[in-house]
């Protein structure tokens, strides 16, 4: 028989699930929504002027208040306290910071963040093996990661522990006859399987359009986790050398398969496409890849310390920032690898920006911010928030436009494939 439950312990489960981050956070989220679209409604546009959120002007729709409230609901979902930094994390990530800033300081690397970076060459040793994910067949490209921190810098043995990391990963769909452009496309935070990528950029669409795609797997996700971790562990958290380091291992291993794409295409156009976390990578790639065709960033999240200090409860960020692991050195820090910091390679005319006015999770004001230091080129906003631009016809004719104008493509992206 079955032993009934203690009242105290059921008082205990209950005090534990309503202190719960996540569960406060859901509670808030539609008061949030709804201050959010208050401010919309007065001001005519996403946030007021003086916000870091400021975007392009949108009346208030239900549309628009449900994305709002969905993005909302998810960063609550993401607050895990089991991922929540504890005790002396918070000490070794700030001292991580310091130690970091030193020896950027002493390297030159704050007043040239570009020289922080290696250069790629194409990977000696890679294999190719078939797979079909649904209707769309693709080949998955894996190389040896050339990303080694260097000998002394903080975080660095940590992050080479990550054994299953050290292996690149890329999904690959492309035609029979050569000489095709290529698209790096380049996934969001959480993401890094086929079947999700795949779908997310609509791959088979874009692939009629005359394409080679070539989508890689950021470190530590998908197949380059550890076993058990949670998804996207280890690269955003309190210890912001680990983003620096996930960060620069991304654009090395990016570069270095584009430099397989040149080694085995030949000399082909390449652009880069990337959305939420993708697009700060694809920001990143475009300040230190040479001759791309375009670089398209799409809902970018280009200041992650400044995310972490936005998103992170209120007790952890004080401590962080207590600590020096989210304060002005973590900035310095971060700008090594900061797109903001560098300038981009391609032409203004092939840079491209879209966001939504809505966004909560990247917010609108970063991507905004992206494309002042882009010097303001072509950008698409529409009224919604993280995760409407799949929906969004505007985004599909926006990124169909690029593509054409870039010389990648020919003919159209349907937003129903």
């Amino acid at each position: 028989m079955m032993a009934r439950p203690r009242p105290e312990g059921v008082l205990r489960a209950v005090g534990r699930f309503l202190t719960d981050p996540r569960t406060v956070g859901v509670a808030q989220a539609a008061p949030r929504t709804v201050a959010f679209m208050a401010r919309n409604w007065s001001a005519g546009r996403a946030e007021p002027a003086d916000s870091e959120e400021e975007g392009a002007r949108f009346g208030s729709s239900v549309g628009l208040a449900a994305q709002v409230l969905l993005d909302e609901v998810l960063i609550s979902a993401m607050r895990n306290p089991r991922l929540f930094p504890h005790g002396d994390d918070y000490r070794r990530a700030g001292d991580d910071v310091r130690a970091a800033l030193a020896i950027w300081r002493r390297e030159g690397w704050l007043d040239d963040p570009e020289s922080f970076h290696a250069e790629p060459t194409a990977p000696a040793d890679w294999a190719v093996t078939h797979h079909r994910s649904f209707d769309q067949f693709y080949e998955h490209l894996t190389f040896p990661s050339a990303y080694r921190p260097r000998p002394g810098e903080p975080g660095g043995t940590r992050w080479t522990s990550h054994e299953p990391n050290r292996t690149a990963h890329a999904y690959v769909v492309r035609h029979r006859r050569p000489g095709r452009p290529w698209l790096v496309c380049i996934h969001g935070f959480g993401m890094g399987r086929a079947a999700m990528d795949l779908r997310a950029f609509r791959a088979s669409a874009l692939h009629r359009m005359g394409i080679n795609l070539l989508l890689p797997v950021l470190p530590m996700h998908g197949p380059r986790q550890d076993p058990g971790a949670q998804v996207g562990e280890g690269f955003m958290s309190i210890d912001l050398i680990d983003a620096v380091h996930g960060m620069a291992q991304a654009a090395l291993d990016i570069r270095t398969a584009v430099q397989w794409i040149r080694a085995t295409e030949g000399d082909v156009p390449v652009g880069v496409y990337g959305i939420s976390l993708g697009g700060c990578v694809t920001a990143l790639v475009a300040s230190l890849e040479r001759e791309l065709a375009c670089a398209i960033a799409g809902i970018p999240a280009t200041d992650l310390p400044g995310l972490y200090r936005r998103h992170a409860p209120p007790g952890v960020r004080r401590r962080a920032l207590q600590a020096g692991a989210l304060g002005p050195e973590a900035d310095a820090v971060y700008s090594v690898v900061s797109p903001l910091a560098l300038t981009p390679k391609p032409p203004r005319d092939r840079r491209y920006v879209f966001a939504g006015v809505g966004d909560r999770m990247s917010t609108s004001g970063q991507a905004r911010r992206l494309w002042e230091h882009w010097e303001r080129p072509k950008m698409a906003w529409y009224p919604g928030g993280h995760l409407g631009f799949f929906w969004q016809g505007a985004v599909t004719s926006f990124v169909t436009d690029a593509l054409v104008e870039s010389g990648l493509a020919t003919g159209s992206l349907s937003p129903a494939q």
